[in-house]
């Protein structure tokens, strides 16, 4: 990449972090909005409030996508951060629950700026550089998943929790306000010709895929991941973590992805993108139920670290086989439609994870993902295998 794209990659970058750091910072405190702002304590109401957003998003995604091919990649990005300026504006307006709620609707379906800047970046960088772009963005997402419990949770002892949804609305408009001044595209990158004969044909893994089963992977490893997150703080403070402790331990494999997602890629290089998302999924078949077997919380750790190794190779083998896939398909259209894929992945392992905790308790969660895990790999190698026999017939 050239300085110029460069200094947009990093715009981006700043402008989602900012707007995930607001989006992923209140949710955990939705427990104290609704008890201490509206009045109302029904836990049940605290779940749907966490769904709500999720849900919309998953809807509109798609169309949102098709909505950045036609009229623009910047465009739909500023309608993203307005978006999300307009539901945090309406929550810390809120003085009932229908109003919060509706506050919640309008962030699912007017935000979306992590697809959306995905689409913005595919504008002006191609292949190998648009994979490490998307591992830099979902590092943005880590970092925030990091930073917002312990920085809100500083900030709802100073503030109203309503209240300071008035100032986070103040973050999306600040990266509107930057993304105003940005070129709708660049120059895209170019591609540097091939330099042996193995880079004239790529890996079977790394050649474009089609849209169904990319998106099938997706969904399996978001589902495997995610359904493990609802309960995973109640688990640890019941074999005898406190609740910093637990909090720490939560956000351990999203640290480790930061840490090491540098590292893992270069060591993956000369693998294909289907056999490191192999790697990782067999990571995560091991790593979870280790953590469910675990007596107290020390022994949580080697289980979260490994995890999180696991998911810094799924994201760095989907964000490969992402990169290639946009020689044939329009960008906003396909991360609208991966964007959704992942978030209908989280609704339904969050009602899953609900419903598999209560008669079997809160390790449910963790076999569960080893086995949807373990699923995923089983129909990774088959649809692989299948992929290259049918490579093999149409070459003889």
């Amino acid at each position: 990449m050239n300085r110029a794209q460069r200094r947009q990659v990093m715009l981006v970058l700043f402008c989602h972090f900012t707007a995930a750091l607001a989006a992923l910072g209140m949710p955990p405190f939705f427990g104290l909005i609704l008890a201490d702002s509206l009045g109302v304590s029904a836990g049940f109401v605290i779940g749907w409030c966490y769904v709500v957003p999720t849900v919309c998003t998953a809807l509109t995604s798609p169309w949102w996508g098709r909505f950045a091919d036609r009229f623009g990649k910047k465009v739909s990005l500023l309608r993203a951060q307005l978006g999300l300026a307009l539901g945090f504006g309406l929550a810390s307006l809120a003085d009932s629950l229908w109003m919060f709620v509706l506050a919640l609707v309008v962030q699912g379906v007017f935000g979306g700026t992590f697809a959306a800047s995905n689409a913005y970046l595919s504008t002006f960088v191609r292949g190998e550089a648009l994979a490490r772009c998307l591992n830099l963005m979902q590092g943005s997402a880590r970092a925030a998943m990091v930073a917002a419990p312990v920085l809100f949770g500083f900030l709802v002892m100073q503030l109203r929790p309503l209240s300071l949804y008035g100032y986070l609305a103040l973050l999306p408009l600040l990266a509107a306000l930057l993304l105003w001044w940005a070129p709708a595209t660049l120059q895209p990158q170019a591609e540097t010709a091939p330099e042996s004969p193995r880079a004239e044909e790529p890996p079977s893994g790394n050649r474009p895929w089609p849209f169904g089963w990319l998106y099938g992977l997706q969904f399996g490893f978001a589902f495997c991941t995610v359904v493990t997150f609802p309960y995973f703080v109640s688990f640890a403070q019941q074999i005898g973590a406190s609740t910093l402790q637990a909090g720490l331990l939560f956000s351990l494999p999203h640290l480790v992805y930061l840490l090491s997602v540098w590292a893992i890629a270069r060591l993956t290089e000369s693998m294909s993108a289907i056999h490191v998302i192999a790697a990782g999924l067999g990571l995560l078949v091991l790593a979870l139920p280790v953590q469910a077997v675990a007596a107290d919380w020390i022994q949580l750790i080697p289980g979260r670290v490994v995890m999180g190794a696991a998911m810094t190779l799924c994201f760095i083998g989907l964000h490969r086989l992402v990169s290639s896939a946009l020689v044939s398909r329009r960008s906003g259209r396909l991360f609208g439609s991966l964007d959704s894929g992942s978030k209908w992945a989280g609704v339904a392992a969050g009602l899953v994870a609900g419903l598999a905790s209560v008669p079997l308790g809160l390790t449910a969660p963790f076999w569960l993902g080893a086995a949807s895990a373990a699923l995923t790999l089983l129909a990774l190698a088959l649809l692989l295998s299948f992929r290259n026999t049918t490579t093999t017939l149409a070459k003889e």
